[in-house]
């Protein structure tokens, strides 16, 4: 690894290559077994991380400041109350001064365009923790866990099972990047946004992948290697529970949906999920499942993200 001048965010799938992923999984594998042998290198010794949150999580805010701690940093949480932001601070004027007190920072956000203001702005690197467009750390996470059991994504088949919402655009985007086939069973006006949809469909023809929108989930699931769902309402949706709820009947990942899959398929939930909602629980403490695995390595790979950028690194 050498060092790196110039700056480098990680806001959606656009800001990494396909090789910097492929060697960013194998920087993760090396980083999850080295913490299994106790051997955890400080290679973020003095550094620290601020953590904007105007939205709440479990798994993102443990995941990163725990890493950062085992990195030998700090994280600083910061929600909007506890901010200036909360009182009509300019967003370019935090990251200015953000970037004078911290190596980087991470936004968990509801408006996409927040983290890219703060990114335009800000002298260290940004990370989207989560924000309403993309969540890139998950699907990453969710990339390295199915490589971690079946090997690479690359020419395999992926359902996508529900709405069209974050988690599947980062999906599209991912399966553009690294030529696998996305099938996504949406409901009516519940689907992928057009122009970014025609974009990566476009992008995906040139890596040998594939986009494709469905209506019936068995559909997508047919002969899948990887069977993925989210909750039907998403943080910021929950006037819309209701009609979420009856225009979702029939999307729900149960055994017989998993059963139109291959055999040894593996089924994702970024969580938190809704048993008996989107997802049985017989599916979720099913064999299929790898859900816990995958909640895991959020921990793992945001580690690597975290050296990649704040440690001035290339991968």
């Amino acid at each position: 690894m050498n060092n790196q001048t110039t700056k480098r965010d990680l806001l959606t799938f656009d800001d990494i290559t396909a090789e910097e992923i492929r060697r960013l999984f194998l920087r993760t594998h090396h980083i999850k077994q080295a913490q299994k042998a106790g051997e955890q290198e400080l290679t973020l010794k003095g550094r620290t991380l601020g953590m904007i949150f105007e939205k709440p999580s479990t798994r993102t805010r443990v995941s990163f400041e725990t890493g950062m701690f085992q990195l030998g940093g700090q994280a600083l949480f910061l929600s909007a109350q506890d901010m200036q932001l909360g009182r009509g601070e300019e967003l370019s004027d935090c990251a200015r001064v953000l970037s004078r007190y911290v190596d980087g920072i991470m936004v968990r956000t509801f408006a996409h365009k927040n983290v890219e203001i703060m990114a335009e702005y800000a002298t260290v690197p940004i990370i989207n923790g989560l924000s309403d467009d993309f969540h890139p750390c998950q699907v990453l996470t969710d990339l390295f866990t199915f490589e971690e059991h079946r090997g690479p994504l690359t020419g395999k088949k992926v359902a996508w099972i529900g709405d069209g919402n974050n988690m599947a655009n980062s999906w599209i985007q991912a399966a553009a990047k690294i030529g696998f086939h996305l099938v996504l069973a949406c409901p009516v006006n519940y689907g992928p946004e057009a122009k970014l949809l025609s974009q990566m469909q476009r992008e995906a023809s040139a890596t040998g992948g594939s986009i494709h929108v469905v209506r019936n989930p068995a559909e997508a699931a047919a002969a899948a290697d990887l069977v993925c769902t989210d909750t039907w309402t998403s943080m910021g949706q929950e006037s819309e529970q209701q009609r979420r709820v009856r225009a979702f009947a029939g999307y729900r990942v149960d055994e017989a949906l998993m059963r139109e899959a291959k055999p040894e398929a593996l089924f994702m939930h970024c969580l938190p999920a809704h048993r008996g909602e989107e997802v049985t629980a017989g599916v979720m403490d099913g064999a299929q499942s790898v859900i816990w695995d995958e909640a895991e390595n959020r921990l793992h790979v945001q580690k690597a993200i975290l050296e990649w950028l704040l440690g001035k690194i290339t991968l």
